[in-house]
């Protein structure tokens, strides 16, 4: 089926200029709405009908809780780039930021369409989401996404690519500086993913591997880091899902007479892409923009898949090394 894109790229602008031309809903140059109507005839691109297709509010909800262990500046990274994106198909953005945010927005609605963030295996939005009478996209994969629209990293696949890694170089005792406490007990689908994969590839490759769930305080670096090599004798190999720990650690291994890569490599899944770290970064600019074209294709009644998952690429640094 042809795209409000495919139109956008035949005719040398942008999706919202197409939507512009079509709806009427702002001035448009007549060379302008001439082109997108030719590429539009060619390639037989049909907006739909209906009052929510042509325009609407031109505002998207980005629901964003602040919850107890979330890394703020990951979401922000997140947030921005669907706030640029927004902005490229002439959308606003409405940051809803309370536990109950999806509450507020009822009938009518100041957003024509939602981003959903910090999603959960069993997320208690998912009901009011299914049920909610506009295009809405989770930032997260649910235990069942049935009847919605996901896009995320794959956190599984991830996990699994980081012990893949130490794998090759030979490591055999693993561990996991997992995620704060409070968001395995919500049951965050992103921590719970990479867990499951790091710890079926560990399986697999019959490593002798554990998961450190950590509050993520760089005060507590020293204490995490003496109990884990406390408790794991044999451990040559770290991987850490807590973006705040991730230096700190390092220097506490340091501390404790241990070198990397020589004596314990050190890999990371975290939001920014360190220069110096073998990691697997969050994709957060691709994932906030991946999430509002799949919107802007729902609102123009394109059909979408129901799960998209960006695949992991794990840059090897100097922090790994033979075990």
């Amino acid at each position: 089926m042809v795209r409000i894109t495919d139109v956008a790229r035949r005719a040398g602008v942008s999706p919202s200029t197409v939507s512009y031309a079509l709806s009427g809903k702002r001035p448009i140059s007549a060379e302008t709405r001439r082109r997108v109507e030719a590429a539009a005839r060619e390639l037989g691109y049909r907006p739909p009908s209906g009052a929510r297709a042509h325009g609407g509010s031109k505002v998207l909800a980005v629901a964003a809780p602040l919850r107890t262990g979330v890394h703020v500046p990951a979401m922000m990274r997140v947030m921005q780039s669907v706030v640029t994106a927004a902005r490229e198909y002439g959308h606003d953005v409405l940051l809803l930021t309370h536990e109950e945010g999806l509450t507020r927005v009822g009938e009518p609605a100041p957003a024509d369409a939602l981003v959903v963030m910090d999603v959960g295996l069993h997320d208690p939005r998912l009901p009011l989401l299914r049920a909610l009478n506009r295009p809405s996209v989770l930032l997260g994969l649910p235990a069942d996404p049935q009847g919605l629209t996901c896009v995320d990293l794959d956190h599984r696949a991830a996990g699994e690519a980081c012990v893949d890694h130490l794998v090759r170089l030979g490591h055999r005792t693993v561990t996991l500086v997992g995620s704060p406490p409070e968001v395995y007990l919500r049951r965050t689908a992103s921590a719970h993913r990479l867990v499951e994969g790091f710890t079926a590839a560990a399986d697999h490759h019959g490593l002798a591997s554990s998961v450190h769930p950590a509050v993520p305080d760089p005060a507590e670096a020293r204490g995490i880091a003496d109990r884990l090599v406390r408790e794991h004798p044999a451990l040559t190999a770290v991987v850490v899902h807590n973006a705040p720990l991730l230096e700190p650690l390092i220097t506490a291994f340091q501390r404790l007479g241990l070198r990397i890569p020589e004596d314990l490599s050190i890999t990371a899944v975290c939001p920014d892409d360190p220069a110096i770290i073998t990691s697997v970064p969050l994709p957060a600019a691709e994932l906030g923009t991946r999430a509002v074209a799949v919107l802007m294709e729902k609102l123009h009644g394109t059909p979408v898949p129901e799960v998209t998952l960006l695949p992991p690429r794990l840059t090897e640094r100097g922090s790994t090394g033979p075990a």
